[in-house]
């Protein structure tokens, strides 16, 4: 690791890293703004898309490489944004980036071809893959010691917050406002999150030395192999996996150069994101809680919406508020509760709690009958609030507590393969799993519903009545009286789809807490327990602002 990045990331007077801080309010409210514009911004897109399609007349093919086209190239650039931050500064980085995103929203909507509006999409992606590690860097080298893991909460809680309030908004755009503004509210959000960072971040010079010595073939062989292989998770379901061609060599090649990347690591003079910072064992545990948070959380963000508009045939207006009563408004309870809980607990005990309650949640959801409504979720959805208060934040916490300062921009870019790559890999791996529930099921129920039976007839009969006083011919009473038959045992195989889902996420919960009780403690810190015990500052850089120390005590 270069020494000149250490020395970007070394406290200054006051605690904080980097430059002093002119005014950190402003910077603590562009972490909060930049954070909520991606978050808000992957959530409406992907519960927005039908509607989208419609807008633009897509076909169901085109929307769903739209949808791959608007997210994959965020993983690009976002493994590399902290060296880019540590070398231009974090008001270069995120200024000028913020205003043309703006541009780019206000522009989408109005755009009538398809080639224009991939291209668009795809740079809006690339500014938006930005946003979440450049905020993470304001955390750390402008924000006083202090204010780090409230700031960190900020940053966990939009994840959770916007995945539970997408659906109300949808319903609230689509009533009132109109499907643009799922782009227009970024419109108004993007400027002022490029004014904060102006107004809260100091101006710093371009180190010349990092830029003189960057590892561009690493940060390039990174982020395309896991671009490749997130574009074939987001289509994999839909091509049938490897019988597609097309996905076959979207795995083979981002696993290729995924390898190369690695092998780069070890044979370059300044290796920018070194494989060792992920040898660690706190921290290779770590990035598998936070995987184990993605895929047990989905019973919240994937599950309940899932069921409720494919299964009951809901719209999203129809359930949002009751995930936002239900979801999204205690985690302004359950998130200030874990930072509480940080500073006075071991990380690993409030992870064990988070772990708890989305077992618990997930054990409620196995119960689950076609006759649920959205509120029949709402116990199951305030347990599933304290997991996500809990959980992700202490995950985070206690991985940068446990990461060596002299490796923070590597340890950075394996965050956001996390973030991003983790994700879709839970989200695609729960949906193939609901895909292929759904088959079996429906095969088993169909074995108990012979052609000629008894129970069959009877059930026929019975439905072909309900449509008597239609004037339809008794051949076409029977056809709906089939479709009828037919449609009932699809929606009881979904449902038992679903049950099995919310039983997945219980085995994942609990190997969750298997992870916990790994882990090894941290060493003392600013993010561990009882801060207090600290300096309150560092010692004062010497003259020319730069130094080679780090901020952490010896481990």
């Amino acid at each position: 690791m270069s020494t000149a990045i250490v020395e970007n990331m070394t406290p200054r007077p006051g605690g904080s890293f980097g430059l002093a801080c002119p005014r950190p309010v402003y910077a603590a409210a562009a972490v909060l703004l930049g954070s909520f514009i991606v978050g808000f911004d992957t959530r409406l897109f992907s519960v927005g898309l039908p509607d989208l399609r419609g807008a633009y007349g897509l076909s169901f093919d085109q929307g769903a490489w739209l949808n791959t086209f608007a997210t994959a190239p965020q993983i690009l650039i976002a493994p590399a944004v902290a060296w880019l931050a540590a070398t231009f500064g974090v008001r270069r980085l995120l200024f000028w980036p913020s205003l043309t995103y703006a541009a780019i929203s206000l522009a989408v909507p109005m755009v009538h071809t398809w080639e224009l509006l991939v291209t668009l999409h795809v740079v809006r992606a690339l500014l938006l893959g930005v946003f979440i590690p450049a905020t993470i860097m304001i955390i750390f080298r402008n924000l006083p010691i202090g204010w780090w893991v409230p700031a960190l909460a900020i940053y966990a809680f939009r994840l959770t917050f916007s995945l539970n309030t997408g659906p109300l908004l949808i319903g609230l755009y689509d009533a009132h406002l109109g499907w643009q503004w799922i782009y227009w509210q970024d419109m108004i959000l993007a400027p002022i999150v490029g004014l904060l960072v102006r107004l809260g971040t100091p101006r710093e010079r371009v180190d010349v030395e990092l830029l003189r010595r960057a590892d561009w073939g690493g940060m390039a062989l990174l982020g395309t192999g896991w671009m490749l292989i997130y574009a074939a998770l987001d289509q994999g379901n839909r091509l049938d996996w490897f019988e597609s061609g097309l996905i076959t060599c979207l795995m083979a090649g981002g696993a290729v150069l995924v390898v190369l990347f690695f092998l780069n690591e070890l044979l370059v003079r300044a290796p920018w994101a070194s494989h060792k910072v992920i040898a660690k064992r706190n921290v290779s545990l770590g990035i598998l809680i936070i995987f184990a948070y993605t895929a047990t959380s989905l019973s919240n963000s994937q599950l309940v919406p899932g069921f409720l508009m494919s299964v009951i045939g809901l719209r999203p207006e129809e359930i949002g508020w009751t995930v936002f009563v239900t979801s999204a408004l205690p985690l302004l309870v359950t998130t200030p509760l874990a930072v509480l809980l940080l500073g006075r607990l071991d990380a690993r005990l409030t992870m064990l709690i988070g772990f708890i309650a989305f077992a618990v949640a997930a054990k409620l959801g196995m119960g689950l009958t076609t006759l649920w409504a959205p509120w029949t979720f709402a116990p199951m959805m305030l347990l599933q609030s304290i997991g996500q208060g809990f959980t992700l934040l202490a995950a985070i916490v206690f991985i940068l507590a446990s990461s060596d300062p002299k490796q923070a921009t590597a340890a950075a870019a394996y965050i956001q393969v996390v973030r991003l790559g983790g994700a879709e890999t839970a989200t695609t791996l729960m949906a193939t799993f609901l895909v292929h529930r759904e088959q079996l099921h429906s095969y088993l129920l169909g074995l108990n519903m012979p052609a000629g039976g008894a129970n069959t007839h009877s059930a026929l009969d019975r439905l072909a009545h309900a449509f008597a006083g239609s004037e339809s011919s008794p051949e076409a009473l029977v056809a709906r009286g089939l479709s009828s038959l037919h449609a009932i045992v699809g929606q009881q195989a979904n449902a038992l789809a679903y049950i099995d889902g919310f039983q997945m996420a219980f085995c994942i919960a609990l190997a969750g807490l298997v992870l916990v009780a790994l882990l090894g403690r941290v060493p003392a810190g600013p993010l561990s327990p009882h801060p207090g015990r600290l300096p309150a500052a560092a010692p004062p850089a010497p003259a020319g602002g730069r130094t080679a120390a780090t901020q952490f005590p010896a481990k």
